[in-house]
């Protein structure tokens, strides 16, 4: 980064109020244990604004009914609002086409429509799905029973001991048998922002698509799927501020086109009969039956918050947080940071002494701090650095200095409890 951007990133955190941002979340003025909460879990689930949580119940109020089926007021308003939140969440993410748009019910139903639908009929006995050692189970997973079905083979390229994908050996999985790439842009476990341009550069000089899981990356900065020129990228609204059980995978609208089906049922089909379907254009193709349809309308709320203020703005604040949380936590004596890689989003992951990530976590909660404590979903990366489960705390653009503060202090009280 040059000096000028710097300066500039700088500046753009200091300006952050972020005061005014917290009164937008009735969360950040709930109490725990008599207790500010000082809600710090955003890798697992994000809170949620006012203006989205109203429009979800505005939906439900004035505006439930099915969408796409019925020539009714309520029907075509609700129909109006749903694909509305589509356009919403193309724009968001610069896709060519808002048919380029699946709404799903998260990342990982995502990640396994491609996996089903798109890569299944690639797949040849000894082919290859390379992912990298940094994956939640639902880019591990998936890509494991596929591999199981077809006789292919799973490739993984490993991590350095600062958390960032050996480039190297990335590049040296990549072969005449690969037929897949699917990669995290950021780590939920240990915050490793990936070389993601590069790595979807290097597998394009093979022809090999890549699937990019954006479901730690969306909420925190800006996506651009045509400059990355990614085949598929997958996210999902309750880490971004908005309601859980939706989400949307971005699919290159050639693509969609040539995949059949991954469910069947309403909606997805042009006409049927007891002899034969066809079936709709995509995006409808891949949204069998009642879709969630005030879950998309709060969706699309969450991406007219992200945008009012702004994830370059989001981004500095947050990068600015994670600098001093980082300072502060490598001073708590016996605390190992997990994950140390050159560029990161706004997770520590951490273990401390020898005490279990649970009894920290339960100790925090006292405190009114909440954290994740476990394997986050990426047993792989425990493995990899010899730990059962460690301590996460996670920002986002609500979090203050103040938070930090307390997750310090209360981490010395671990320390009165446990001794040392």
């Amino acid at each position: 980064m040059t000096d000028a951007l710097a300066k500039n990133h700088a500046d753009a955190a200091t300006a952050f109020d972020v005061d005014s941002i917290r009164r937008d979340f009735p969360a950040m003025q709930l109490k725990v244990y008599g207790k500010p909460l000082a809600y710090l879990d955003n890798a697992a689930t994000s809170q949620k604004p006012e203006s989205v949580i109203e429009a979800e119940a505005h939906w439900y109020r004035e505006s439930c009914a099915n969408v796409h089926r019925g020539v009714h007021a309520l029907s075509v308003k609700a129909t109006a609002a749903y694909e509305s939140a589509r356009q919403k969440l193309a724009g968001f993410i610069n896709a060519a086409n808002t048919r380029e748009i699946v709404f799903v019910r998260g990342t990982t139903d995502a990640i396994n429509l491609v996996a089903g639908s798109f890569a299944r009929n690639r797949l040849d006995p000894g082919d290859e799905i390379v992912i990298s050692g940094l994956e939640h189970h639902s880019n591990i997973v998936p890509w494991q029973l596929l591999c199981e079905e077809r006789g292919a083979k799973l490739r993984v390229a490993r991590l350095d001991d600062r958390g960032d994908v050996d480039m190297d050996e990335y590049a040296r999985l990549l072969s005449e048998r690969t037929r897949m790439v699917a990669l995290s842009h950021i780590s939920n476990a240990l915050g490793t922002i990936n070389p993601i341009e590069r790595m979807i550069e290097l597998a394009h000089e093979r022809d090999i698509p890549v699937l990019v899981d954006g479901a730690q990356a969306a909420p925190h900065k800006k996506i651009d799927v045509q400059a990355l020129g990614c085949e598929f990228y997958a996210f999902s609204s309750h880490k971004m501020f908005g309601p859980t059980g939706v989400g949307a995978l971005y699919g290159r609208l050639d693509l969609l086109s040539e995949m059949p089906p991954y469910q069947g049922g309403g909606e997805m089909i042009r006409t049927v009969s007891f002899d034969k379907t066809e079936y709709a254009e995509p995006p409808a193709r891949f949204e069998a039956g009642t879709p969630n349809i005030a879950g998309a309308v709060g969706f699309g709320a969450a991406v007219d918050y992200l945008l009012k203020v702004g994830l370059d703005r989001i981004e500095a604040y947050e990068d600015e947080l994670l600098a001093y949380a980082t300072e502060r936590l490598l001073k708590v004596p016996d605390l190992r940071l997990i994950g140390t890689a050159r560029r990161k989003a706004a997770v520590l992951s951490f273990v401390v002494g020898d005490v279990h990530a649970h009894d920290v976590g339960t100790i925090l909660d006292q405190e009114g701090v909440a954290i994740r404590t476990g394997h986050h979903c990426a047993q792989p990366v425990m493995e990899r650095y010899g730990v059962p489960a460690t301590s996460r705390a996670s920002l986002a653009f609500y979090n203050t200095r103040e938070e930090v503060d307390r997750l310090v202090a209360g981490l010395g009280r671990i320390r009165e409890v446990f001794g040392g």
